[in-house]
């Protein structure tokens, strides 16, 4: 009995002798909640954690995207014939220039030959109902016919007439002019001509081959509106605007930065939550071709936004917390959302419904917090 006595007064002094700050961190790491941390004075003293307030501050940042090199569809071409034919000749090969109206290729077939045969036969049968309903009317005054064969002769007539404007149409569809052609100048290949002034972007043809209607001979664009097409996600949407100016620079030219401005922002997003936004360039390369990859830095301005130093934001398990000071030596983890940052200062909206700007938070050496909150879980 007495040996159990001595040890009781023995543990009773050890823990009079106890140094007060290990006795105040071995309670706060049994009683501090997984996203609390307490710390002695002599802690926070060689930790030199220093306290601030949240404020209200304009941020001017850059917020990093990525896009192609696009062109508006009316400049882009797909070159195909609404005949279709044998390919008798091109020279056409992927980057040539052309300009609008040059001969691009030349394309032959049997058809050709009976558009033209049956555009003049029925002109010719059209000029022959024309002299036969004046001879038919002549006979109706002198009461010598009667007169449901005029009638007949007009509406015989008004179909020719119709056929023959059918006809002249297709004819201007393959690039031969109606009015020019006569029974000396028929042909049987016909010229393509290039709609745009650019560059060749695809050749799918080569010569004999045939070609449908449905088949395009080749891909020409022009580059005279190229523009940055740009995909931005839901949740930085609201930092954008029109006439935001944009730092773009391409992988064949990383050292050069092209400057542009946004002139259009898409309305609907897809399936991964983002939509595209459009920026003119305000100088371009020849070396841009449509669908090259870029990147881009877009000047975003954020008016009066709640900010912290980025020294009190840390980083854990992709997510972003800040400490706040429930007293003088407990701080406690809170997940916040990161907005628009520059050099010194960031935008943060809190995970949580809570109110940041009435509590002190860790504006400098979070991380060290950080670190004590971690070693305290594992031990």
């Amino acid at each position: 009995m007495k040996y159990f006595k001595y040890l009781f007064l023995i543990f009773l002094f050890a823990c009079k002798n106890e140094k007060p700050e290990v006795a105040q961190a071995s309670a706060a790491k049994e009683a501090a909640p997984e996203n609390e941390v307490r710390f002695t004075q002599t802690q926070l003293d060689n930790g030199q954690i220093v306290l601030g307030n949240p404020e209200m501050r304009a941020i001017k940042g850059a917020l990093k995207v990525n896009g192609v090199i696009d062109v508006p569809p009316q400049n882009l071409v797909s070159v195909s014939f609404p005949l279709g034919g044998y390919l008798k000749s091109t020279d056409l090969l992927p980057g040539m220039p052309v300009k609008k109206g040059q001969v691009i290729a030349t394309l032959e077939d049997p058809a050709y030959i009976q558009l033209q045969q049956d555009y003049l036969v029925s002109q010719a049968k059209e000029a022959a109902l024309n002299i036969e309903l004046s001879r038919q009317m002549e006979l109706q005054a002198e009461k010598i016919n009667a007169g449901k064969m005029v009638q007949q002769v007009q509406a015989d007539l008004n179909v020719q007439r119709i056929m023959v404007k059918t006809l002249a149409e297709k004819l201007r569809l393959i690039g031969i002019s109606p009015e020019k052609l006569t029974e000396d100048n028929l042909s049987r290949s016909v010229s393509i001509y290039s709609p745009i002034s650019g560059f060749v972007s695809k050749v799918n043809v080569h010569i004999g081959k045939y070609l449908a209607p449905t088949d395009a001979m080749f891909e020409l664009v022009n580059t005279t509106d190229i523009h940055a097409a740009l995909t931005i996600f839901e949740k930085d949407l609201s930092n954008i605007h029109i006439g935001q100016s944009v730092k773009i620079t391409v992988p064949n030219q990383p050292n050069k930065v092209y400057m542009a401005k946004i002139i259009l922002i898409g309305r609907t997003l897809d399936e991964h939550r983002a939509a595209e936004i459009h920026c003119h360039f305000e100088q371009t390369s020849a070396d841009f071709t449509p669908g090259m990859f870029l990147s881009a830095e877009i000047e975003t301005h954020i008016s009066q936004a709640l900010s912290v130093p980025n020294e009190a934001i840390v980083r854990f398990e992709n997510k972003f917390f800040v400490f706040t000071a429930k007293d003088a030596f407990t701080f406690e983890m809170q997940e916040v959302l990161l907005g628009v940052a520059d050099a010194t200062f960031s935008q943060i909206t809190p995970a949580e419904e809570i109110d940041l700007t009435t509590k002190k938070i860790v504006v400098k050496n979070a991380y060290t917090i950080l670190a004590k909150m971690k070693n305290t879980e594992e031990e």
